[in-house]
C-alpha cells in the first residue's frame, strides 16, 4: 500500500519539511485509482491452507474461507465489485451459500462487501468497536491522502458483535475471535482456526510492506506490538499465519515483525523524549535496515510519531 500510493500521489501531494501531506478527501474511485486497483478484471486467486480451509487474494485484504458441513464462513469480504468472483470461487471449493462474514475490522478494503452480504442475508460479525464506525461516516487519513468512508446502511453493518473474545464451533472446528485492545483500528480481531493451527489478523499484520497504523481512529504503533504478541503466544511454531495483506506465512514472521517493530517504535520514542520533530525523526531513519524489504517507510513513520505523541 504505501508503496504504491508514494509512487502515484507524489505528483499530486506538497511536500513540507519532509513530511507528504494529503491535499484532498477523496471517494473509492478516487482511491482506486491511486492504488491501481482494477475491480472489473481481477480474478480471485485461490490457496488452500488445509482441508476445508482456504485463503482468497482478489482486490483489497486478504479473505480466509471455511468450508464445510456446518456451510461457509468468511473472514473478511473485500468488494461488492469483487462479489460476482468471489461468489464463483466459493462454489469452486464446494460452498452451496454463504452464511457467516467476520470483519477483522471496520475499514473499507476488508469489509465493504457486507454491502452486499448483509441485505442478502449472510450473517454479519464484528467486534463492537468495529460496528460502531461503521455506523458513521470515518475519514482514514492514509497521510498522502484521505479517504471518506461513508456510513453503512443498517443491513450491511455486523448483527452479532463481541467485546473481548467469542468462539464458533463451525465445520467441526473451533474458531475463536479475539481482540486485544487498539491496535490497527479499535476494532480489531483476530480469527483463530484451531483445528488448523492458522490465525487471519487483518491489518494488524501486513505482509506486504510497513503496516498502515489508522492514529486518527485509535490505531497505535504500541498497540500493533502487543496485539500481536498476544496473537504469537496463541500460536506456536508450526502455526499458519494469514495477514491481512501479503502470501500467506509462519510463526517466525509474526515473530520478526513483533521485532522490527518494536526496534522502530522504541528509536522513535527515544527521540520523542530527546525533544526530536517528526521531521528531525524522519531525517534519522529509524526504518534503515528494514527499507530494503519493506518498501518506503513514510506512512508509519508519519502515523506512528502520531499515535506516540498523543
Amino acid at each position: 500500500m504505501n508503496r504504491l500510493l508514494l509512487a502515484v500521489l507524489a505528483a499530486a501531494s506538497l511536500s513540507v519539511a519532509g513530511t507528504v501531506v494529503a491535499e484532498e478527501t477523496v471517494g473509492l474511485d478516487g482511491l482506486s485509482g491511486a492504488f491501481g486497483w482494477d475491480m472489473e478484471n481481477t480474478e480471485i486467486v485461490v490457496e488452500t491452507i488445509g482441508d476445508g480451509l482456504y485463503v482468497f487474494f482478489g482486490v483489497g485484504g486478504n479473505i480466509a474461507v471455511s468450508v464445510g458441513e456446518s456451510g461457509t464462513l468468511i473472514v473478511d469480504n473485500q468488494f461488492p465489485q469483487m462479489m460476482d468472483r468471489i461468489d464463483e470461487a466459493l462454489a469452486a471449493v464446494g460452498s452451496k451459500g454463504l452464511d457467516f462474514a467476520i470483519n477483522t475490522h471496520w475499514h473499507f478494503d476488508h469489509a465493504e462487501g457486507n454491502l452486499t452480504l448483509g441485505p442478502r442475508g449472510t450473517w454479519l460479525v464484528s467486534q463492537a468497536n468495529s460496528r460502531a464506525m461503521m455506523a458513521e461516516s470515518q475519514v482514514i487519513n492514509l497521510v498522502m491522502l484521505k479517504y471518506l468512508q461513508e456510513p453503512y446502511p443498517v443491513a450491511a453493518r455486523p448483527v452479532i458483535t463481541y467485546d473481548d473474545k467469542m468462539q464458533f464451533h463451525f465445520n467441526g472446528e473451533q474458531l475463536d475471535l479475539m481482540h486485544f485492545g487498539p491496535a490497527h483500528t479499535t476494532g480489531d480481531t483476530a480469527v483463530f482456526f484451531r483445528s488448523h493451527n492458522a490465525v487471519h489478523l487483518g491489518d494488524v499484520f501486513n505482509n506486504s510492506g510497513y503496516p498502515f497504523i489508522d492514529a486518527d481512529n485509535g490505531g497505535s504503533i504500541s498497540g500493533i506490538i502487543e496485539f500481536c504478541s498476544r496473537v504469537r503466544d496463541e500460536l506456536n511454531q508450526d502455526s499458519t499465519v494469514i495477514p491481512g495483506h501479503g502470501p500467506v506465512t509462519d510463526y517466525q514472521a509474526l515473530v520478526d515483525y513483533i521485532d522490527m517493530l518494536t526496534v522502530i517504535r522504541d528509536r522513535i520514542q527515544a527521540m520523542i523524549d530527546d525533544g526530536k520533530s517528526l521531521e528531525e525523526i524522519i531525517a534519522a531513519r529509524p526504518t534503515r535496515e528494514f527499507d530494503e524489504q519493506q518498501g518506503d517507510p513514510a506512512t508509519l513513520l508519519n502515523r506512528a510519531y502520531t499515535s506516540l505523541t498523543r
